[in-house]
């Protein structure tokens, strides 16, 4: 049975095969990002941290098809003082990199406008889809600021230096078949395939060995951020993880016996 988590500005739907899939709820202003929503992303993901529980996948997209988010909520800013700025943007960093922290798979389902935040908080998780009518930009620079919650170091590591120096000082929009051609985006679907598409591949995900998937992620991530002999010490000290697993042995069992792996998650 699917079971709803409940958040003001999220709707949280947790499937039976333990995908979450998160949807932004605030179509009326393009879900952007405002106070409530940066709290209630990081009640939601900052626990999975270390308590994960069954779930074995997350999608985040946005309601409706206009998009994914536009950003910070700029008339909740209007007016802010500096010091009530730092606080709000004190609560997104919380909450953008309790997504990067995450130990679960997320797929960004990038359905419209991905702007500034929105943007930024698509590249805070593991891959993206896109519809083909999504736009992505970076356009803090042309609001006087620059991106804050993790864009101008995941912009570079996702199309390289220049082609993100290019995009966050020149804030300009790009299509969704770009940010495929630079890397950014794993696959480009139309509009009606974009959920099908995502929900299939989390389903493929789920249906894994959970500590498996979770030391991939660990293993790549870290990995890519030292040298390669570092690196392959991690996938070491990673594999080492699944060892001991039931899962382990229940994929070689089912394997010889011919059917369907049964993961737990132990």
């Amino acid at each position: 049975m699917t079971k709803t988590m409940q958040y003001e500005t999220l709707h949280c739907e947790v499937q039976p095969n333990g995908l979450l899939l998160i949807t932004l709820n605030r179509p009326d202003v393009h879900n952007a990002v405002n106070t409530q929503m940066g709290e209630d992303l990081r009640s939601l993901f900052l626990p999975l941290r270390f308590t994960p529980g069954e779930l074995r996948c997350i999608v985040i997209t946005g309601a409706g098809r206009k998009a994914f988010s536009t950003g910070g909520d700029l008339k909740e800013r209007k007016g802010m003082s500096e010091e009530s700025w730092r606080l709000q943007h004190a609560i997104f960093e919380e909450a953008f990199y309790a997504v990067m922290d995450c130990p679960i798979p997320i797929i960004a389902a990038v359905n419209g406008f991905a702007y500034a935040g929105g943007c930024e908080l698509a590249l805070a998780c593991d891959f993206i889809y896109a519809s083909s009518t999504a736009t992505f930009a970076l356009t803090e620079t042309s609001l006087g600021i620059i991106p804050g919650v993790g864009g101008t170091q995941n912009l570079p590591r996702a199309v390289g230096e220049r082609r993100a120096k290019e995009l966050i000082m020149s804030a300009k929009p790009f299509t969704a078949q770009q940010a495929s051609d630079w890397g950014m985006v794993n696959e480009v679907c139309s509009p009606d395939e974009l959920m099908p598409t995502v929900l299939a591949l989390a389903g493929r995900i789920c249906a894994n060995a959970p500590i498996s998937v979770a030391q991939v992620k660990k293993a790549i991530h870290h990995g890519m951020q030292t040298d390669l002999k570092t690196g392959l010490m991690l996938e070491v000290q990673a594999y080492e993880k699944v060892i001991p697993s039931e899962d382990r042995k229940e994929g070689v069992l089912a394997f010889n016996e011919k059917r369907p792996p049964r993961f737990t998650g132990r």
